[in-house]
């Protein structure tokens, strides 16, 4: 039976021809890729698939009854074709941007975890020697940069730059 009947029922014809536009529309969208990540693709696929085959039953496999027709699928073909015009935008934006360039090896220069990665730049000038003798007495903690060495029976204090150190609060007199 073909429920395809503009002069019959054309609210559900146009729902049935707009399901299989929409369903195809997804499908090309996840095949084609269109900048989208896998993810999206994946569900673009089955959506459009789902679309398809719902449109499939409605037109060819209905034999007619109680049909519940939701506007608000339509809105996914429509946020898809966004996301992917979206994708499409920034990556030839990316493609069109100029490279920083990179700076050279400077061994003097403060970390910075942000900098692009360097495959040109020089080895660093003093490598770590386990052998090479360390700062203080053999057994002694060594202190951070910049703290007071070790001194046995005072408090410990916490370290500037240890953001989970808390202060020692004063002790108060007993009394």
């Amino acid at each position: 039976m073909n429920n395809l009947d503009f002069s019959a029922n054309p609210l559900l014809s146009w729902y049935i021809v707009l399901l299989a536009l929409s369903g195809a529309i997804m499908l090309v969208l996840g095949v084609v890729g269109a900048g989208q990540k896998v993810g999206l693709r994946i569900l673009s696929i089955l959506f459009g698939v789902g679309f398809l085959g719902y449109a499939y039953y409605l037109a060819f496999v209905f034999q007619g009854g109680e049909v519940i027709i939701f506007f608000k699928v339509f809105i996914l073909p429509v946020g898809m074709i966004v996301a992917s015009v979206k994708a499409i935008v920034e990556r030839s934006n990316a493609k069109k941007a100029p490279t920083p360039p990179v700076a050279p090896y400077n061994p003097n220069a403060p970390y910075n975890p942000n900098a692009p990665y360097n495959p040109n730049a020089a080895a660093p000038q003093s490598a770590f020697n386990p052998n090479a003798p360390q700062a203080g007495q053999p057994g002694q903690p060594v202190p951070p940069q910049g703290a007071a060495p070790y001194q046995p029976g005072a408090p410990a204090q916490p370290v500037a730059d240890n953001p989970y150190a808390q202060p020692q609060p004063p002790q108060q007199p007993a009394g």
